[in-house]
């Protein structure tokens, strides 16, 4: 063991929320900061390259690979749960569509308990860590880290998807992070200049020199160094050595809701027989670690298209493949700059809802699956997403070896409420698809195919094809119950010194995509970091 260094915050993954943590703990020069990263440096082309997420699916250099436990409810299925293991995390690897959610969300959690998450409560991180292209207004900031952006240009798939949600009665939507969610509209990306705007870009690269500033990358977290129940330390591996360093203040667990309860298992801290059945000396029974597991599930509808303008037409033809490739070198427009759904919407499918319970994405692409080859022939894919989730899942670590893969049991679909709400989506989307003038576009639907007519075959369909948002939260649950892992500050309940900062600690998954919150959760926690240490 080499002799530990000492600094005065250590935080664990350079994730979303750890890169901000980064950045503002380290913007005082008093402290020192220590961030540990078990991946690589983003130095990966195909990462900053926008529509280059699509290389990462299966990519073990830059994502930790992991895949559920089958389940009864999902077709008894292993489905893939990538995540980033590489600077700037899931942000470095992710689809860059901004959405904040529905201000709704962070009521909830403040009525659950948490005071100061509210959305008058929150929104003012948002805007701090913003840099919004259309300008400032109420809802958006300027001048933040991360890049808020239209998409480079307009597409007429689109524009027709979106006349035909006006056609079928929905409003339209231009900011779906404003004063209303509800709406169908183009997608906004964390996209600057035509290349991705991660957290690692937006927050990490700008302050790399500090000098009270140390990255460390491929240093793998082992467990948190305790005295008694104060956090000290952590202990890590790289290169195949054992490292040690110590924390003055605090140490912040930043690894998302996969790793950060596994490290906290590791660690001594959870269900008291689960660590004891692994051979982990329990340091604090907190049983919350790990349950509370929440994830957005989705089923794709995809159609060929009438019209040769989708990806799939680009990528097979070599002239308009190299033509969109000079594109992206010289002006940094076209298909490269495409994030995941270029346009979408939402809507309530249950008529008991009072937001928005169902997220449809327009993808100008088709395949099998995400991450594979696209079909040969023209192709688009509607992503039906269900928004609201009541099925709960759990993260427990598999062996006391902390280089096993947690195990993983999201139990997609196990509330039957959930199967209900997302097949009804899908058939209000097939009515979206069939109606003029996206009907000039729509073509045979190759998935489900036009064999899955009642909603019971959809709802089949569903269960043995649908997949994961890549949007997992909930797992260091922030409340005030015995269930819970941390409080409103963030801050370990039980311990000392000890925090989590990320999705985690998300008491309900919010109404969107998840990278936006987690990075307001960094800036959030870093005020409350600063003011708790004076």
């Amino acid at each position: 063991m080499s002799e530990p260094d000492t600094y005065d915050f250590i935080i664990v993954g350079a994730g979303s929320a750890g890169c901000v943590l980064a950045n503002r703990l380290s913007a005082d020069s008093r402290y020192r900061v220590l961030l540990l990263e078990a991946g690589g440096r983003d130095t990966s082309p195909w990462i900053h390259v926008p529509l280059g997420y699509g290389r990462h699916f299966a990519n073990p250099a830059v994502n930790w690979l992991y895949t559920s436990e089958p389940h009864p409810s999902s077709g008894n299925r292993a489905i893939p749960e990538p995540r980033g293991k590489v600077l700037g995390g899931s942000s470095s690897i992710n689809g860059l569509v901004y959405v904040r959610g529905h201000r709704t969300d962070y009521d909830v959690w403040r009525q659950m308990g948490n005071t100061g998450w509210g959305y008058d409560d929150v929104l003012p991180y948002f805007r701090k860590s913003e840099n919004q292209a259309r300008g400032e207004n109420m809802f958006h900031g300027v001048g933040g880290p991360l890049t808020v952006s239209d998409p480079t240009d307009s597409h007429a798939l689109c524009d027709a998807f979106l006349a035909a949600a006006s056609t079928c009665g929905y409003p339209m939507n231009d900011d779906f992070n404003g004063a209303e969610q509800e709406g169908f509209g183009y997608m906004q990306f964390n996209l600057q200049r035509g290349r991705r705007a991660s957290a690692a870009t937006a927050y990490l690269r700008p302050v790399r020199r500090r000098t009270n500033l140390t990255i460390e990358t491929r240093a793998h977290a082992t467990r948190i160094l305790f005295r008694g129940r104060r956090a000290m330390g952590v202990a890590y591996s790289q290169a195949g050595r054992e490292r040690n360093a110590t924390a003055r203040a605090e140490v912040i667990i930043s690894g998302g809701s996969i790793n950060s309860p596994q490290l906290l298992h590791l660690s001594g801290i959870g269900e008291g027989a689960t660590l004891r059945e692994n051979g982990i000396p329990v340091v604090h029974n907190l049983p919350g670690v790990g349950a509370n597991l929440q994830d957005h599930y989705n089923a794709r509808l995809v159609y060929r298209c009438l019209q040769p303008v989708t990806l799939n037409d680009v990528v097979g033809n070599p002239l308009r493949l190299a033509k969109e490739g000079l594109r992206y070198a010289f002006v940094r427009r076209g298909f490269l700059t495409m994030g995941a759904s270029y346009a979408a919407g939402f809507f309530r499918e249950n008529p008991g809802a009072v937001y928005p319970d169902i997220q449809v994405g327009l993808a100008l692409f088709s395949t099998d699956s995400a991450g594979t080859r696209l079909h040969p022939f023209s192709g688009f894919s509607l992503i039906v997403r269900l928004l609201r989730p009541e099925s709960r899942g759990t993260v427990t670590i598999a062996s006391s070896d902390p280089f096993t893969d947690p195990t993983i049991r999201p139990n997609y679909l196990a509330d039957a409420r959930d199967a209900e709400v997302l097949v009804g989506g899908m058939q209000a989307v097939r009515r979206i698809a069939a109606a003029a003038p996206m009907s000039d576009f729509t073509g045979a639907e190759y998935a489900p195919g036009p064999h899955c007519v009642l909603d019971t075959d959809m709802l089949d369909f569903v269960r043995t094809r649908g997949g994961t948002s890549y949007h997992p939260v909930g797992t260091c649950r922030m409340g005030d119950d015995s269930a819970a892992v941390v409080d409103a500050r963030l801050r370990v309940h039980g311990m000392d010194g000890l925090r989590v900062v990320d999705a985690s600690i998300m008491p309900k998954i919010v109404s969107g995509n998840t990278n936006a919150p987690t990075i307001m959760i960094g800036e959030k926690a870093a005020d409350m970091i600063m003011a708790d240490v004076q």
